[in-house]
């Protein structure tokens, strides 16, 4: 008998006691009568009823799925040049900017979101600096608004974009860029039918890993949002952990959960088809 079995058992018991196990739990309460699931039984849509008829919840879901979008844009557009940029450096040199890009993800949530409330605050660094240069003539109300969540969503998932172009483009050889030049391609052309082209899967790994964590974030839209912005994440944890619904939390997670994986498997299936486009040899 192979020894891999035994190996990967630990991971799998693992996996079906912390992840499986739960999710089904949740699945079968999002199925339950009433409020409670403790004493709950029978198999109702109830919950999923009261999440899509009332408009109220069917706005914050397309405000969630809204702010994913928009985030995994404004990361995609500021990451590819910086993953770029650090994939073509020396291996010396990336070294510290990449623990630059790093640094973020190894300080607590907690920690950076209040760190943002305590620069955008009324007596915050940027209303100081404002008042300070004369820009505006009072402090300004930069927190519980839907740009400060863009702007805090932004800076907490860039990372993740900057490391899935990073890995892709350092496989691509820089000589086609050269080729490319030889054969009097200018710099967009280049970017436009070599780079892009090449870094389509770091791309397509970018936008699903950003757009799933924005929309499952539920402490940045709480915190930095306040009651004004309501997001899916938020609201689950409100429903669960505040009002205690947990059969209305369960199914507002699982309605969350597969859309998240409908968009990602449209996603992936749009990339993928572009990929095999692009390998096809009459491809242009």
């Amino acid at each position: 008998m192979p020894a891999w079995p035994l190996l990967i058992a630990p991971s799998i018991v693992l996996l079906l006691v912390f992840l499986v196990g739960p999710a089904l739990g949740l699945i079968r309460a999002s199925f339950f009568h009433g409020s409670t699931p403790f004493n709950g039984s029978g198999f109702s849509f109830e919950q999923y009823a009261t999440f899509f008829l009332d408009s109220y919840y069917v706005g914050v879901l397309l405000e969630t799925i809204g702010y994913g979008i928009v985030v995994a844009l404004i990361t995609l557009i500021i990451g590819f040049p910086v993953g770029y940029s650090l994939a073509r450096l020396p291996p010396k040199q990336r070294r510290l900017r990449l623990l630059l890009v790093i640094l973020p993800l190894t300080l607590s949530l907690v920690v950076v979101i209040f760190g943002w409330m305590v620069i955008l605050g009324r007596s915050g660094l940027v209303n100081t600096i404002g008042l300070a240069i004369g820009i505006i003539d009072e402090p300004q109300r930069l927190l519980f608004n839907r740009g400060a969540v863009l702007v805090v969503l932004v800076q907490q998932f860039l990372p993740f974009m900057i490391l899935s172009i990073m890995s892709v483009i350092s496989q691509i050889d820089s000589t086609l860029e050269h080729a490319a030049a030889n054969l009097r391609a200018n710099r967009f052309t280049t970017f436009r039918r070599v780079i892009i082209p090449l870094a389509l899967p770091g791309i397509a790994n970018g936008l699903s890993l950003v757009f799933a964590l924005t929309v499952s974030a539920f402490m940045t839209p709480r915190l930095i949002g306040g009651n004004r912005v309501q997001m899916l994440g938020s609201l689950i944890y409100e429903q669960i952990m505040i009002v205690l619904n947990w059969p209305f939390g369960s199914a507002s997670a699982m309605v969350l959960l597969v859309l998240v994986l409908a968009l990602l498997a449209v996603v992936n299936a749009y990339f993928a088809k572009k990929l095999i486009r692009k390998s096809k040899p009459n491809a242009t």
